[in-house]
């Protein structure tokens, strides 16, 4: 009615709910958000079992069954399903980001892209997998998480057989074909193909290592090595094989266990005929072509190959384990071993 509009106009909200804070300018919308409170859903698809709280929202969500999609972009004719989709959008156009957070410098063109920034300074992982431990942000991200358990691969390469778990990951992959590394840092020479791959980088500048083990004070430079190592202490290993009784702490681990079954070696040198069933593995041995040794002592010059060969030099430093001494020089012709000073 006339009273009703006029609301609009001036901004005014006479109905309250005397449960929260909420104000709004009409009863039917303050009976809406009282459901909120009550978890009453009286409206329901007649199509799925979807339930919900207002009759729009079910007009709404019937699209999804329709394919109806009446709203359409003016600038470049992408069709959605709601006007806020549509409002949303057009600020792809306009680069408008009106959406502000208060702790930093972020902004966005969407309200639900700052409430899951904001977790990032709360900490607030909403989304729980009820398989591991693992916790994330977003329901996308469990999503994709929850094939790492199934091993669901939707994403399918059109140059090669990958499959990934993500479109983010596919496109990632396809650069590989490309040689495309666009993230580069400002630090040395390293480029990734991936912003994350290119972040977690820095820190071996920076030393930084975020990640903290609340059991033993473990510390490492990315939540997945954290989440890997926790399993350490509560002796979880989600991954099983079908063949045997073996299982594992990661999917990786289950399926380069699974290469002893098959007697496969997909990681093959394009140098010489070396091949292996890890990639980790060729990535060493690719280096007894390269010379790269990206070990390095910071007590003197030596440098390695591999870390355990470095872990090996440093107890020279350390007297951890010292070597055997050999019989003195003339004494039948044998190295003296004697420990270098720090």
């Amino acid at each position: 009615d006339l009273q009703k509009h006029i609301h609009i106009h001036t901004g005014e909200k006479p109905y309250a709910c005397d449960t929260c804070e909420y104000l709004c300018a009409t009863s039917s919308t303050l009976r809406i958000h009282i459901r909120i409170h009550t978890g009453e859903k009286p409206y329901a698809c007649d199509t799925c079992e979807y339930l919900c709280a207002a009759s729009s929202t079910l007009q709404i969500h019937k699209r999804t069954h329709t394919g109806e999609k009446p709203y359409a972009c003016d600038t470049c004719g992408y069709l959605c399903a709601t006007s806020s989709a549509l409002q949303a959008h057009k600020r792809i156009h306009t680069g408008e980001k009106p959406y502000a957070c208060d702790t930093c410098d972020f902004r966005c063109s969407q309200l639900g892209s700052l409430q899951i920034h904001m977790r990032r300074h709360t900490g607030k992982k909403p989304y729980m997998c009820d398989i591991c431990s693992y916790t994330c942000t977003t329901s996308g991200a469990l999503k994709a998480h929850f094939r790492t358990h199934t091993g669901e691969k939707p994403y399918a390469c059109d140059m090669c057989d990958y499959k990934g778990t993500t479109s983010g990951t596919l496109q990632a992959h396809r650069r590989t074909h490309m040689g495309e590394k666009p993230y580069a840092c400002n630090l040395c020479d390293y480029k990734s193909a991936r912003r994350g791959c290119l972040k977690v980088h820095k820190r071996t500048h920076t030393g930084e290592k975020p990640y903290v083990c609340d059991t033993c004070g473990y510390r490492t430079t990315t939540s997945s090595t954290l989440q890997r190592h926790m399993r350490t202490h509560t002796g979880e290993k989600s991954y099983a094989c079908d063949l045997c009784d073996y299982r594992a702490y990661q999917l990786s681990g289950l399926t380069a266990h699974k290469f002893t079954h098959t007697g496969e070696k997909p990681y093959a040198c394009d140098s010489c005929d070396y091949k292996t069933a890890y990639s980790s593995t060729l990535k060493i041995h690719m280096r007894t072509h390269t010379g790269e040794k990206p070990y390095a002592c910071y007590l003197c010059d030596y440098r390695a190959s591999q870390l355990a060969y470095l872990k090996r030099h440093m107890r020279k430093h350390t007297g951890e384990k010292p070597e055997v001494q050999g019989q003195e020089a003339g004494a039948g012709g044998g190295p003296v071993f004697e420990p270098l000073s720090g």
